[in-house]
């Protein structure tokens, strides 16, 4: 699926507006909110999650707890 996207002003910001047909592919809604993540590729752009965002809120933990056994690990 090969689209562009124009930015475009929005009020005193900029920003893209989404064609119906990618709304529609993503299964999302005026009001619902997008997760932007950062690939090696370029940026993945998915509907909300909030169980992915707790799942990194416990991993972010982990590795801030546990950094020297991860070091030691990727060695």
């Amino acid at each position: 699926m090969g689209m562009q996207l124009k930015i475009t002003t929005i009020g005193n910001s900029v920003g893209v507006i989404l064609p119906k047909e990618l709304l529609e592919k993503l299964r999302v809604k005026k009001g619902d909110l997008l997760q932007v993540l950062e690939a090696p590729n370029g940026i993945t752009l998915t509907p909300h999650d909030p169980e992915f965002d707790r799942q990194m809120d416990v991993a972010e933990n982990v590795m801030r707890r546990r950094r020297d056994v991860l070091r030691r690990l990727a060695e």
